[in-house]
């Protein structure tokens, strides 16, 4: 299945996510996206990857 733009951005952003809960994980209170020190822009960074996981899902199951 050949996936575009859209599909490519959303898995990134997962990974950013999953990457960045990992390094939470093994060494807590270290959170990259916090270090942004910009609160409307740690919020929007969140959202994005909480929209790309919940498509992520979608993607999953998305017909070929």
């Amino acid at each position: 299945m050949k996936k575009n733009a859209l599909d490519w951005i959303a898995l990134i952003l997962v990974v950013i996510g999953g990457l960045n809960w990992g390094l939470y994980a093994i060494n807590p209170g270290y959170d990259l996206v916090a270090m942004l020190s910009v609160s409307w822009l740690v919020k929007t960074v969140y959202y994005l990857v909480a929209l790309a996981a919940i498509y992520t899902i979608y993607f999953l199951f998305k017909e070929k």
